[in-house]
């Protein structure tokens, strides 16, 4: 006997006793566990996939486009020779204009994320 396999004893089976491994044996495989999805599994990967998109992120990218135009602004009217407290005085009325407005109109796809 080897490991526990095999006869304890080869008298009297007829053999030697060699114990040699079964080449032929088909062991059952992976292609026996197929896990296939089913219709809630599909279900929540969908609903996952599709949920509504940040609002934090989103109101932060509206004040950041805010906070572009403004400094454009800025620098428009430095160039046209206007003093730092007129153009300060101007860019904050912009500024606040925008925040008041509400939504700037910025390019979505149809899941509502920024493009």
């Amino acid at each position: 006997m080897y490991n526990g396999i095999g006869l304890t004893t080869p008298r009297g089976s007829g053999t030697n006793g060699h114990v040699q491994r079964n080449v032929a044996f088909v062991r059952p495989g992976k292609k026996d566990n197929i896990n296939y999805r089913t219709e809630d599994d599909l279900a929540k990967l969908d609903s996952q996939s599709n949920r509504q998109p940040n609002q934090g992120i989103l109101d932060h990218e509206r004040k950041r486009k805010i906070e572009v135009k403004c400094a454009e602004l800025e620098e428009v009217l430095e160039s046209q020779g206007l003093s730092q407290d007129e153009v300060r005085a101007k860019v904050e009325l912009y500024r606040s204009k925008l925040m008041n407005q509400g939504t700037i109109e910025l390019p979505k796809d149809e899941f509502g994320r920024l493009l």
